[in-house]
């Protein structure tokens, strides 16, 4: 049987469960146990930290009311000993005050009240869990370009003393250090795709998605003569507009909107919001991080979660809501059947001034008028198409090769290999499918 990678975690996640009634100690262990979970148990808070002292945890579920030491002060010692544990408050009492002590001092993910529905505690825990999650994994990315850096300034280092010996190098030195810093920003961009990639994987028909949406609303900020700053941080918005789903089920990603039920569409509202909350400790992402939490807005004030109208509404998240909306309806998300591209202008086109932005729209129609909507901005004088057949080692895509599913394979700026163009051509044979991939005329220099 094949042996897992030696860096995945394949242990089952512990929970501690905290509560002075034995009974419910017992029913926590056993609904725990049957889905998997490692299970154990404390009767008080100071039992709970010898226990967290002694055995590894990945969460904690405290009662909200025990002797001697309160959910809020045992969970405010879990924080501030372990802060990487999660904490869930167990309430049985509408006692607003407490839970905002447990929220405040104790920083819980969430709390439940008693007595709970097996489902939706269990889907809290695995919620949390995923957070958790996706928590680490941004911490080893820091780590990553922490560590890139580090290489960096070491590289700095070498050519300063190089350049004293030989002035012939500076030129290059300082040619490969900018080449570096540009695969930085380019390896950031990569991994948003890849990871957007990875949750379209769920559903087929969100294959390609936040990518297209991200590509219409660089191309919307274009034609309203937006900054490259503001752009960049709208082309990432669309990227990760939809990252906030990540907790939704199977069924409630698979229902179209129109056709949400109100407790669906009360869940699926939230994603905004959810995808804030993910992505706030990332802090150069400040100006993506607004235009993704008001694209739910909608121009006549009736949208969510503020009903902020017109102007009010950030310009970023005006031209989002746009692009993801028009992608949406042609894909089968916001309707039960996918609509044509001319149907799906024409719905978006129909909303001017109540749904959407007059100014957005003007641009939106001004792009598509003469021209398909798959036109891209491309300068097509400095790019050619080409077979797998016809590639050259050196040779430098202008574009992001995409699978006919949807799938991200390489993206523009990569430059060509042997090896790379090999596993091209295996690809093709392996799905018996022929690429065409767009590559840049003239040499590397001239890309930008």
């Amino acid at each position: 049987m094949p042996q897992p990678p030696a860096n995945v975690d394949t242990r089952r996640p512990v929970i501690l469960c905290v509560d002075d009634e034995p009974s419910i100690l017992s029913a926590l262990r056993r609904l725990f146990r049957t889905h998997g979970y490692q299970v154990l148990l404390a009767e008080s808070g100071q039992a709970g930290l010898e226990m967290l002292a002694r055995e590894p945890v990945d969460l904690v579920i405290s009662d909200m009311r025990m002797p001697e030491m309160d959910g809020v002060v045992f969970l405010e010692h879990v924080r501030k000993r372990w802060p990487d544990i999660l904490r869930l408050l167990l309430t049985g009492y509408a006692d607003i005050t407490s839970i905002m002590g447990a929220i405040n001092r104790g920083e819980i993910y969430r709390y439940v009240a008693k007595p709970w529905d097996d489902n939706d505690i269990i889907l809290t825990v695995q919620g949390a869990l995923d957070r958790s999650v996706l928590v680490r994994e941004k911490k080893r990315l820091e780590a990553l370009v922490l560590r890139q850096n580090e290489e960096l300034k070491a590289v700095n280092a070498s050519l300063e003393v190089k350049v004293e010996e030989r002035t012939s190098e500076l030129k290059q030195a300082n040619g490969a250090l900018n080449s570096a810093n540009e695969r930085l920003k380019t390896n950031f961009i990569t991994s948003i795709k890849m990871f957007t990639a990875l949750i379209e994987l769920r559903d087929s028909k969100l294959a390609g998605h936040s990518r297209r949406v991200a590509e219409l609303s660089r191309r919307l900020a274009q034609a309203l003569a937006l900054d490259s700053k503001q752009s960049q941080e709208l082309f990432v918005a669309g990227l990760l507009h939809a990252i906030g789903k990540v907790g939704f089920d199977d069924e409630l990603l698979g229902t179209p909107i129109s056709n949400m039920n109100p407790r669906q569409l009360e869940t699926y509202r939230k994603h905004p919001a959810r995808a804030e909350q993910l992505l706030m400790p990332l802090g150069e992402l400040k100006g993506t991080l607004e235009i993704i939490a008001a694209q739910l807005e909608r121009f006549d004030g009736s949208g969510y979660p503020l009903g902020t109208s017109g102007r009010h509404i950030v310009l970023g998240a005006r031209i989002l809501a746009v692009a993801s909306d028009y992608d949406s309806l042609q894909i089968g998300v916001a309707e039960p059947r996918q609509l044509s591209q001319q149907m799906a202008q024409t719905i978006i086109i129909q909303r001017k001034g109540r749904q959407y932005d007059p100014v957005v729209i003007d641009a939106f129609e001004s792009m598509f008028r003469g021209i398909g909507p798959d036109d891209s901005s491309i300068d097509s004088a400095r790019e050619r198409a080409t077979k797998s057949i016809d590639l050259q080692p050196e040779m430098v895509l202008s574009r992001d090769l995409i699978s006919p599913s949807g799938l991200l394979l390489l993206t523009a700026g990569h430059i060509l290999d042997d090896a790379v163009i090999r596993k091209i051509m295996s690809f093709e044979r392996s799905t018996d499918v022929k690429l065409t991939l767009y590559i840049w005329h003239g040499s590397r220099d001239d890309k930008s």
